[in-house]
């Protein structure tokens, strides 16, 4: 086995870890703001378990992560852009005492578990004892956090910005804006794969990446600045 081959092995491991982590613990934070405001479903479907198998959804988990991670790896190096999903924890908003707003409540919490996540990990950047590939893979975890909640507020149905629009817009406009999670899934991976697609033939449209991409610069830079470490000028 190669050093290089041996290389790529470490780094894949650690990027599916990382997404791992981030992915669960985004479901997981829904399941119990769920429970928490008086739905039990995920918790009699057994959803609300670190177990990593309970929650795997077989493309969004496993098939479209993996592609992504090996094809980059394997072409520039390194991972510059993962995308994915677990499955959906059940919410079943009719036991509600306010459906619609409660549900945008269940849905703000998974954003706000990967910030916290990122928060936390910025917060390890400050031990001093860090070797260089622990501040690496941190800091990719930091920015893992930062991409699934910033991109999960996107005001789309099935993300979690669509149901939080769904919430807090007029009533005639939430349902028909709640209609459109039928066909939301297949706007998402417009907005995902069809950048990439183009770029093959030449042509650079990417709005998502355009507004993304800043935001995460700047969201990393203010959680570095909130635990107290420095920040690059670069």
């Amino acid at each position: 086995m190669t050093p290089h081959f041996l290389a790529l092995a470490q780094q894949f491991l650690l990027s599916v870890t990382l997404a791992a982590i981030a992915i669960i613990l985004h479901e997981l934070a829904h399941g119990y703001a769920a429970w928490a405001l008086g739905d039990t479903t995920a918790r009699r479907a057994g959803r609300l378990s670190l177990n990593p198998l309970v929650h795997i959804d077989r493309f969004g988990t496993l098939l479209l992560p993996g592609f992504l991670l090996l094809s980059q790896l394997l072409t520039v190096g390194r991972v510059l852009f993962m995308f994915g999903w677990a499955k959906p924890v059940p919410v079943d908003p009719s036991g509600f005492r306010y459906p619609r707003q409660m549900m945008a409540l269940v849905a703000i919490a998974g954003p706000l578990m990967n910030f916290t996540l990122a928060f936390a990990a910025a917060l390890a950047l400050r031990i001093q004892s860090l070797s260089q590939p622990w501040v690496a893979a941190i800091g990719s975890f930091i920015v893992l956090n930062l991409v699934l909640g910033l991109f999960n507020l996107v005001p789309v149905p099935p993300l979690d910005g669509g149901r939080i629009a769904v919430g807090i817009l007029p009533l005639r406009l939430a349902r028909a804006w709640a209609g459109l999670e039928r066909y939301g899934i297949v706007f998402v991976l417009i907005l995902v794969a069809g950048p990439a697609l183009l770029g093959q033939a030449g042509i650079h449209f990417d709005p998502l990446g355009h507004v993304l991409e800043p935001a995460v610069g700047w969201a990393f830079d203010h959680v570095l600045m909130l635990a107290g470490v420095p920040v690059s000028d670069d």
